[in-house]
């Protein structure tokens, strides 16, 4: 999937905060790779960080919301989700609970998370704590990587 010319460096905050939002939700889209461009280019890492991590965070609420308030026709038919994610992400929430949502950032089994913490009614407080912590970890972690990688 090719992106649009929006979605490159030269584009700076915005970019990465709809990518990172778009990433948060069931399209197969990655981020990382645009905060690495943009802290390698000599963008605040600090802003960086921010930036991906509340666009990530808001997106996995879009999800949460669905779970919420979504129909299995919309879950299953529009958002396609698999019965095989859907399962390991089931499985994964009824042994962990909220905390399995730390894991939110992972692919093909995060957005799933979000989702059934929207199902499952988990409370938007202790869903926002952990997907915030989880999602802030991986960027921060990518960034100070970024970071060893510079000359």
């Amino acid at each position: 999937m090719e992106l649009p010319e929006f979605f490159s460096a030269s584009h700076g905050m915005p970019a990465l905060f709809i990518l990172s939002f778009l990433a948060a939700t069931v399209l197969p889209l990655g981020s990382e790779w645009l905060l690495i461009l943009l802290i390698i280019g000599g963008h605040h890492l600090p802003t960086a960080v921010s930036v991906a991590t509340i666009g990530n965070y808001l997106g996995a609420c879009s999800t949460y919301l669905i779970g919420t308030w979504g129909s299995d026709f919309f879950i299953k038919k529009i958002l396609r989700l698999g019965e095989k994610e859907s399962a390991r992400a089931t499985a994964l929430f009824q042994r962990y609970g909220s905390w399995s949502l730390l894991l939110s950032w992972l692919p093909f089994v995060g957005d799933p998370l979000c989702l059934l913490a929207g199902t499952f009614r988990t409370p938007f407080p202790l869903f926002s704590l952990f997907v915030l912590l989880g999602k802030a970890g991986r960027y921060i972690i990518v960034a100070l990587l970024a970071l060893q990688g510079m000359p």
